[in-house]
Parts: C-alpha cells; structure tokens; sequence
C-alpha cells in the first residue's frame, strides 16, 4: 500500500515542501507526475499497436498514466481538442521545431518537475499535418524527438519507449530490451 502524505515526513528527517510518497516499507519518494498522453487517430500500424500497449503496461508500473485518442479532423479542430484535453496540465507538445535533448537531459527535467509537485503534465502529439502554430504558442515545452518529422503513431512510440526509459533510469534498474 502507498499513501501520500506531507505530514510525519520530517519524523523520517525529510524536509520537503511537496508530496511525498511513503510505501509500506517505509521508504520515502517524489510523488508521481500523472502522465497523460494525448494524440491525434489510433495507431493502425501492427506493429506500433503492439508497440504501443507493450510501453503502456511497462509505464504504468512505475507512474500514473494516461493515454488518449483523439478523433482526427482539421489541424485547427484537432489542436483545439489538444487543448482542451490537457487545460490545467503542463503541456509538452511534439514538434521537430522544439529542443532536442538526450535520454539523461530528459531525466533531468522529470526530477525537477517532481522536487517543483508538478502533479499533471500532458503530452500532445499531432496528427498528420502536425501542430498548427496556434498550438505550439501554448506549449510550455516544445520538444523534438528528432529532427526528421515522424509520422505520429511512431513518434507516439519512440516517446512512450523514452518515457519507460526515463522511470527505468530513475530507479536504477536495468533497461536492455
């Protein structure tokens, strides 16, 4: 059993002014970052769906985590239901525009974003004719996966690998798959 608590943390010689996760043993945490993923169309690929549940029975273990379909349309209709999705949550948005950082540099930022209590961040991927502009203005980061633009059930993918990738690292556990 895990429960969340702020209270009685000192007593563990803890100083912290966000949550705190205390397991059953104990041992005291971050609290985690609710994840929710939010993307334009259903991956249609085999191998992407397959992909793509694999990484979310992986992720789940480790953080809480959402992912969501949304219906495709116009890219000015589609960022709207982007936006409308992830209201309240730091939104990281998916653009070959945006900064391109390594696996460790990303780890880095999710450390940070727990020691802030940041509790929801949001991560939108477009559809097949990527992120209008409207849409990029909003996001507080603009991050890039590679400079070449992915179609976006992979780039669905290759995050979802990247973000398993980051909890493996941050618990120390070994990632060889």
């Amino acid at each position: 059993m895990v429960r969340m608590s702020t209270i009685g943390v000192r007593a563990l010689g803890i100083d912290a002014p966000f949550p705190v996760i205390i397991n059953h043993r104990g041992y005291a945490g971050v609290a985690a970052v609710r994840w929710l993923v939010l993307t334009i169309g259903k991956p249609k690929l085999a191998y992407a769906k397959s992909g793509v549940a694999e990484y979310v029975k992986r992720i789940t273990r480790y953080t809480r985590f959402e992912l969501r379909h949304l219906r495709e349309d116009t890219p000015e209709q589609e960022a709207a239901r982007l936006l409308a999705a992830s209201q309240g949550c730091y939104r990281i948005v998916l653009d070959e525009r945006g900064d391109r950082v390594t696996t460790l540099e990303f780890v880095e930022r999710v450390n940070r974003w727990e020691r802030q209590g940041l509790k929801n961040i949001a991560v939108l991927i477009g559809g097949a004719e990527g992120h209008p502009e409207a849409l990029r203005r909003q996001a507080d980061w603009l991050l890039s996966l590679s400079p070449f633009t992915l179609q976006h059930e992979l780039a669905l993918l290759i995050f979802l690998e990247q973000l398993y990738r980051v909890h493996t690292i941050k618990r120390n556990e070994p990632y060889h798959r």
